[in-house]
């Protein structure tokens, strides 16, 4: 109960016009803890109450009636033909992502864990506009971008792994192990 009084609690995610994907699967995990996606989801229709309704037809029609509003599945729908885009739209957004992705460097000043956190994100935006991107993409970048300091931690694990199935859990944990 205490959760379910969070909940309800809680505002729903605001769309400023930016992200929109991130902000879909946001705004689709709080309607659907409410208990409302169906409405966005589907187009059903109210049936009209029936003859003698009891108490749980008028609560059951009330509550649909509530919850269906034709104007949610119109807007949701909008936001999505008008920001989401087509393929061409979403692959421009992808080619824009992996360019920038590949001018990345390592700051001196930058840690690990900041580093790859906006791989991370670029990886992230990537997959929500339904491409995929592999982490070792991400490793390969890692090796020839991150400063000479880390010379000595890449060559250990050149010697000591293969490469092209290190995982990139494990090669952020050994360089940041370096860093530390």
């Amino acid at each position: 109960m205490e959760a379910e009084s969070s909940l309800s609690s809680m505002a729903p995610p605001v769309f400023n016009g930016d992200n929109y994907q991130i902000w879909a699967v946001r705004m689709k995990t709080y309607l659907d803890a409410m208990d409302m996606w169906e409405v966005v989801e589907e187009d059903y229709e109210i049936t009209p109450l029936p003859e003698n309704p009891t108490m749980a037809h008028i609560k059951n029609h009330k509550d649909k009636k509530t919850r269906k509003s034709k104007s949610a599945k119109d807007i949701c729908d909008y936001l999505k033909s008008e920001y989401e885009g087509d393929e061409r739209i979403r692959g421009m957004q992808v080619l824009n992502l992996i360019r920038y992705f590949e001018i990345q460097k390592m700051k001196e000043t930058e840690t690990i864990k900041d580093y790859s956190e906006r791989f991370l994100n670029i990886e992230n935006r990537v997959r929500l506009l339904g491409s995929m991107f592999n982490d070792s993409r991400i490793v390969e970048k890692i090796l020839v971008t991150v400063p000479k300091r880390f010379k000595a931690t890449i060559t250990t694990l050149e010697n000591t792994k293969d490469m092209s199935k290190i995982t990139l859990a494990e090669f952020l944990n050994a360089l940041q192990a370096q860093e530390q």
